[in-house]
């Protein structure tokens, strides 16, 4: 009985696996074929291969503008995803997500400083530097702006032994580096606010062919770490006492994962600005749909589930068939929530 229940339970999960990998390369076409122009499926299939569409617009579209959003989505999803993953493994908290270490608003501190100080006289030669790389400029400053607090988040995990005390120290930091920009907020100019809301409402758009193999590669490692560590997050789940009886180095682990998770949700934030509520909704969807805790399943399922529903949220942003774009992080929003609020009634009538 036990041993169909597991052939069942395998069989299962290899169906939705390649159900979503049907999903996924479906909302990847249409990312790119839908928007304010409409182009057909085919055609936008067509030009993948290597062919040219019946409208030359169509195959600068798709090539100079659609497929590297569509493929900054998919690298964005999966990152996001599998950070959330990482973060609501080792701090065991189901609400946990890739910015609760004060990440994303480190990143968003090193943008402030670069855009909401331009026009201050005195402003740092770094920042005037900053200004030389054009679109990348955001890019550099958000890096920097999350690596400083990436950088203070390991030197204190290298001391604080207990989980809890680190979570609340990364949203200590995260609260200190909001009150400095929202001061430098009161000291700018319209524009340069404007600049700046502009980023916090994240965008797929803004990665160029000339800044995507950056941020490819650097999720690509940062996923690497991760399915490195997919067993030593499943021992995790038994509990950090039981983890050291195991034989796990607990230092070591919790070091990696944090580094894994801080450079996919820094990464994600300096190139796209910072994204809610993926990281956090994606880890308890495919935990309900493939019914399972293991790592080794869920980080795989993890990557492709973000990557569709990233993808989706960038087509529903782009509200096909006008001019109009909605702020991704609204989508977004509407897309986590209902996921959010379930794990939370869910917890609650369960106790």
């Amino acid at each position: 009985m036990y041993i169909t229940k597991s052939i069942s339970k395998y069989l299962n999960q290899y169906i939705f696996f390649i159900l979503l990998i049907a999903i996924l390369i479906l909302a990847f076409l249409l990312d790119i074929a839908l928007g304010s122009v409409q182009i057909p499926i085919a055609e936008v299939v067509k030009v993948l291969f290597g062919g040219d569409a019946e409208k030359t617009s169509w195959t600068n579209i798709i090539m100079k503008f659609r497929l590297p959003k569509a493929i900054t989505a998919t690298l964005a999803g999966a990152a996001l995803g599998v950070s959330g993953l990482q973060m609501q493994t080792i701090f065991r908290n189901p609400l946990a997500g890739p910015f609760v270490l004060g990440i994303s608003s480190g990143a968003s501190l090193g943008v402030a400083l670069v855009v909401l100080t331009a026009n201050l006289a005195g402003a740092g030669a770094i920042f005037q530097t900053l200004g030389i790389f054009g679109d990348l400029s955001l890019v550099i400053a958000s890096s920097l702006g999350a690596a400083a607090v990436l950088g203070l988040v390991l030197i204190v995990s290298r001391r604080v032994q207990d989980t809890m005390t680190l979570l609340i120290l990364g949203l200590l930091f995260g609260y200190a580096t909001s009150a400095l920009v929202s001061i430098l907020l009161q000291f700018s100019d319209s524009q340069n606010i404007q600049a700046y809301l502009q980023w916090t409402f994240g965008s797929f758009a803004g990665v160029t062919w000339r800044s995507l193999p950056v941020l490819a590669g650097v999720v690509l490692l940062g996923l690497l770490v991760a399915v490195v560590l997919s067993k030593p997050l499943n021992v995790l789940l038994v509990g950090e006492t039981y983890a050291l009886t195991l034989g796990l180095n607990l230092e070591r682990t919790r070091f990696w994962i944090i580094t894994s998770a801080s450079i996919l949700a820094g990464a994600i934030t300096a190139f796209c600005g910072p994204i809610a509520f993926l990281g956090v909704a994606v880890p308890h969807l495919c935990r309900s749909m493939f019914n399972s805790c293991d790592h080794r399943i869920l980080i795989p399922a993890v990557m492709i589930m973000g990557a569709v529903m990233a993808l989706f949220a960038d087509l529903m942003s782009a509200l096909p068939g006008t001019q109009m774009v909605l702020p991704l992080n609204s989508v977004t929003a509407l897309l986590g929530t209902p996921v959010v609020s379930w794990v939370i009634l869910r917890r609650y009538y369960t106790k």
